[in-house]
C-alpha cells in the first residue's frame, strides 16, 4: 500500500497535469528518468519547453490563511532556475474541487501566497476545460 503523502503528491501531479491542459498548454508529460522537474510542456504561445515542480500547498489558518508550498529538494536545498522553470501548487481538501496556482521559481526553499497577492506572483490556473475551443481552433486551421 502506498504511503499517504505519496498518494497526495500523485494526486497533486495529476491534477496540474490537467490544468496544465486545460489552460493552453501544450504536449503535457512526465520524465521516464529521474528529473528535478515533474512535468515538462510546450508553451502554446512562445513554443518554448519549460519544466515544473508540483508541490501540494499548505493553508496556515494562524497566518490568516496565506498559502505555503515548501520547495525543497530531499537535500533540503532550493531548486535552481537551471532545474526547473516554474512551480504549480496544488491546493486540496478545503473546496471540492482542488486549486491550482502556477509561480516562476525564484530559487526559494518556501513560498507564500496570500490571498490579497494571488494574482502578481501565483497565476490561478482554471481547471475547466472547453471542448468547444478546441474544436473552434481545429475548424479555424
Amino acid at each position: 500500500m502506498a504511503h499517504k503523502t505519496e498518494d497526495t503528491g500523485k494526486y497533486s501531479e495529476l491534477i496540474a497535469r490537467a490544468a496544465l491542459l486545460a489552460t493552453g498548454w501544450q504536449a503535457v508529460s512526465t520524465s521516464e528518468t529521474e528529473e528535478a522537474f515533474d512535468i515538462s510542456a510546450k508553451n502554446p504561445v512562445s513554443g518554448e519547453w519549460k519544466t515544473f515542480q508540483v508541490k501540494t500547498i499548505y493553508v496556515r489558518e494562524d497566518r490568516g490563511g496565506a498559502r505555503v508550498v515548501q520547495a525543497r529538494k530531499s537535500d533540503g536545498t532550493p531548486y535552481r532556475c537551471d532545474e526547473v522553470d516554474y512551480f504549480i501548487g496544488v491546493e486540496i481538501g478545503r473546496e471540492p474541487v482542488p486549486a491550482v496556482w502556477m509561480f516562476d521559481n525564484r530559487e526559494q526553499t518556501e513560498y507564500w501566497g496570500p490571498q490579497s497577492k494571488e494574482g502578481k506572483r501565483w497565476v490561478r490556473m482554471d481547471l475547466a476545460f472547453s471542448r468547444e475551443d478546441i474544436i473552434n481552433e481545429a475548424e479555424a486551421v
